[in-house]
């Protein structure tokens, strides 16, 4: 089966809550599916259902092609959005001793956990005690737990929170190194830039219903370009340009006006362009921009932000 995850007309309820309402999606093996949705929109319920850690009220899982996950568990590697570790153990001892509850032979683990530890910069902290690493590594540390078994399917429930830019980087390395060696990623946000930049599949969530699922260039389909200008221009100028939709003002750190105009479907956005120059408008920067995985979300979702 080319699917390593496979969901169908799941649905989860708490009482007259519905947290997941008929979900079907599946990730491909060797690729990475960004699972995304603002806070509260059912990943982390959808997570531990194909987790197996709670039963579904209705529907199908499929988890490397076994009806349980606990039954493949050593074949699955998961980064609770919860982080937790023992925080008087060393890195070392930490991965080792998870790694061994996975069925990785002590000696082997840590050879693997030494390796992983110099790779992600912390070679010098293996030896330390947990309690006394930053937060950021003390992250590290429990992705390189729910890895070192060599998982074939990796689960990241929230990976990039309280990661600094530069170590949000350093995860999305990971990310693409792991289904360059055939892992299967799946990883929930509600960050889209880092699934923007990372996968191969997405499926936006909201509201506990499936709003897309699909590449992210097709999710981008279906978000207006937008004309951006700024200049000295009269708000109401702007919206009486050719094929200009909604139209937004802000202004700028350097005191600059800035008007974001959205371009219906088919709308070229240069004869905008003209009027304007003909008009003499006074015009000093303007952009055609695309859009987004965010300005998708936005569409799709009918306005929900996922920030």
């Amino acid at each position: 089966m080319d699917a390593a995850l496979q969901l169908e007309g799941v649905t989860k309820r708490y009482g007259a809550f519905t947290a997941v309402d008929d979900l079907s999606f599946s990730a491909r093996r060797g690729k990475i599916l960004g699972f995304l949705g603002p806070n509260g929109a059912g990943k982390t319920s959808s997570i531990r259902m194909v987790l197996g850690l709670v039963a579904p009220t209705a529907g199908r899982i499929d988890v490397l092609g076994a009806p349980d996950a606990r039954s493949v568990r050593e074949r699955i590697g998961f980064l609770p959005e919860e982080r937790g570790l023992y925080r008087r153990m060393t890195p070392l001892d930490a991965i080792t001793f998870l790694g061994g509850l996975k069925g990785v032979p002590r000696a082997e683990c840590r050879k693997r956990a030494l390796a992983l530890l110099e790779a992600q910069g912390l070679g010098e902290a293996a030896r330390r005690q947990i309690r006394h690493l930053s937060k950021g590594m003390a992250q590290k540390v429990q992705l390189i737990s729910a890895i070192v078994h060599e998982p074939e399917l990796v689960i990241l429930d929230e990976p990039f929170s309280g990661l600094d830019p530069v170590n949000q980087l350093t995860l999305e390395a990971v990310i693409r190194d792991l289904a360059a060696r055939g892992a299967t990623v799946v990883f929930s946000t509600h960050v889209m830039q880092h699934a923007e930049r990372l996968c191969d599949h997405v499926v936006l969530l909201a509201r506990g219903k499936k709003v897309f699922d699909g590449t992210v260039a097709q999710a981008r389909g279906h978000a207006p370009r937008a004309l951006v200008l700024e200049g000295a221009i009269d708000e109401a100028a702007v919206a009486a340009l050719p094929g200009v939709g909604h139209v937004t003002v802000e202004t700028t750190e350097d005191g600059v006006r800035r008007f974001t105009a959205a371009l219906p479907k088919g709308a070229a956005g240069q004869d905008a362009l003209k009027a304007a120059f003909a008009a003499g408008l006074d015009v000093s920067r303007f952009e055609l921009r695309e859009p987004t995985l965010h300005d998708a979300f936005i569409t799709l979702t009918g306005g929900e932000s996922a920030l």
